[in-house]
């Protein structure tokens, strides 16, 4: 079989396009798309509890934990104690934070927006139910082999 013809290499090959894209996007303001991400999630009125953050995008604590320290030495985001958990601590936008994440979306939904005008929904649909088989496929796999499907196995 050849490369082209597999799944996994159309779906790498896109995700690196995608990601490159995002990439020079954020960096032109200043961050990264994992960054962009982060702040993504991060509730800008009430903030976000910084254990919710990780699991959301499928990330080791470690990997969140240095990444909000650049995002809170770049004026992104700042640290309160949890009001009902204070053993907790909440993470919440700054302004500066919340225009970047404002720009993550815009992002985003610019490239969705422009895929739907050269893409049916039909075809969209289409699209999002092969990608369902496809991830029921690879929870298949990894649960027969005895591996956690909901545990994070890379770091960013």
């Amino acid at each position: 079989m050849k490369r082209e013809e597999t799944v996994d290499y159309h779906i790498k090959s896109a995700w690196h396009a995608i990601s490159r894209m995002y990439n020079q996007q954020a960096a032109e303001e200043g961050f990264t798309t994992a960054i962009g991400f982060v702040l993504i999630n991060i509730n800008s009125t009430e903030g976000t509890p910084a254990t919710k953050i990780a699991p959301k995008l499928g990330l080791e604590t470690r990997s969140l934990t240095r990444m909000l320290k650049t995002m809170e030495e770049k004026g992104m985001i700042y640290k309160m104690p949890d009001p009902i958990d204070k053993r907790s601590v909440r993470i919440f936008l700054t302004d500066e934070g919340k225009k970047k994440k404002e720009r993550s979306v815009n992002t985003i939904k610019e490239f969705n927006d422009q895929v739907r005008e050269i893409v049916t929904e039909d075809e969209l649909q289409d699209f999002f139910k092969v990608f369902e088989k496809i991830q029921l496929v690879i929870d298949q796999v990894q649960t027969a082999k005895g591996i956690d499907v909901n545990k994070p196995i890379f770091e960013l």
